[in-house]
């Protein structure tokens, strides 16, 4: 019987219901993410955060280039995508206890989100690369599940070689795996630009929902409700921040070569968002503990995150200016040493004090955006 022929080249000219949907399931990772971090603020702690979030956010940027091929306009497709939500919805519920007694769980969950995912993309104009691209996930999956049967030591062993085959051994072997034949994929630059600042805008909303939900009525006072609007300013501002060089990111996507197109999409929107997010988590981790206790010193780990969240989120921006020369550096490098630098008032003074001077410094830093677009805007006016 002869196979089902591949599903012609389609473009994905924007973003469907579907996959924001998507989406949203997707979010929960974060959430729990942050939940975790704050349950053990430690190196250990973050360190288990991102070997989590390294494992699901690949597969994540997986599912946006799958869609990127495979638009899900059709109703076999839609449902196949509300499986993969299935996968990823396990995998959220289970991940707490993901590194020690739940990992089975989260383990299927994996394997229905990769199952999904190659079905769905072997029936692209791709399917050549998604041969190459199966082992290396399959293989991630195949550990997963096995250290969701083991204790110990052998479970981060076993997920870290997860991480490692599924996101750095096909850059090492290149001729064996999806890397070589990368320049097959046709990106739409206006797709993944919208899919990623959606993804955004539901991350920090629900960052924000998770806070709102979490805040001491017992004893709401003045101090807190100064928390809860600056815990809503902080997000904002980092959401005014990812907006302000999205319309210039785009024009420059689009404009590049295709095989150039692929090699910085990959770049900016796998390392690099994989950066930005990860602020995302720290920021929220941050600004729960500051609304817990807006009154008192929030301690080194809480300052650290408080701050060190804010800062990745600009080194995730500034490394996508670099990498698509859309803007100066120096200001937000600035800015983000800056942030740094209010770590030690929000572990011994205040904590609310730090989280306001995060947030002016931000604030300050859009309102020099602002100027410098506006010059951008007249040079060009006064030579004509």
């Amino acid at each position: 019987m002869r196979p089902p022929p591949a599903d012609r080249p389609e473009a994905a000219d924007r973003v469907t219901p579907v996959e924001l949907f998507f989406d949203v399931v997707f979010v929960l990772t974060t959430i729990q993410l942050a939940q975790l971090l704050e349950a053990d603020l430690t190196w250990t702690g973050l360190g288990r955060v991102v070997l989590i979030f390294g494992l699901l956010w690949y597969l994540y940027t997986g599912y946006v280039w799958l869609t990127n091929h495979v638009p899900p306009r059709r109703t076999g497709r839609k449902l196949l995508i509300f499986a993969g939500m299935a996968g990823f919805l396990l995998t959220a519920v289970a991940l707490p206890d993901a590194l020690h007694g739940g990992g089975l769980i989260f383990g299927s969950g994996y394997l229905i989100v990769v199952l999904v995912h190659l079905t769905l993309f072997a029936r692209s104009s791709v399917r050549a690369s998604v041969r190459r691209l199966a082992p290396y996930n399959l293989s991630a999956a195949v550990l997963v599940l096995a250290a969701g049967l083991l204790t110990g030591p052998a479970v981060p062993a076993l997920w870290t070689a997860a991480v490692l085959v599924q996101s750095v051994l096909p850059y090492l072997t290149p001729r064996h795996s999806w890397i070589g034949m990368a320049a097959s994929f046709q990106v739409s630059a206006a797709y993944f630009v919208e899919r990623h600042g959606l993804l955004l805008i539901v991350a920090l909303g629900e960052t924000v929902i998770a806070i709102g939900m979490g805040v001491p009525l017992d004893h709401l006072g003045p101090d807190t409700a100064g928390a809860v609007v600056l815990a809503l300013a902080l997000p904002a501002a980092l959401w005014w921040t990812y907006f302000t060089d999205a319309p210039r990111t785009e024009h420059a996507l689009a404009d590049a070569p295709p095989a150039t197109r692929t090699r910085l999409t990959a770049h900016t929107y796998v390392f690099g968002h994989f950066v930005l997010l990860l602020g995302v988590i720290l920021t929220a981790t941050g600004l729960h503990a500051v609304v817990a206790h807006p009154d008192e010193p929030a301690g080194w780990p809480t300052a650290l995150a408080l701050a060190g969240g804010p800062a990745l989120f600009l080194a995730g921006m500034v490394d996508a200016r670099r990498t698509f020369g859309t803007g100066r550096l120096t200001g937000r490098l600035a800015v983000a040493a800056l942030i740094l630098l209010s770590t030690p008032i929000g572990a011994t003074v205040n904590a609310v004090l730090q989280l306001a001077l995060v947030t002016a410094l931000l604030t300050v830093m859009l309102m020099a955006d602002r100027r410098e677009h506006d010059e951008a805007e007249v040079r060009p006016a006064a030579r004509t």
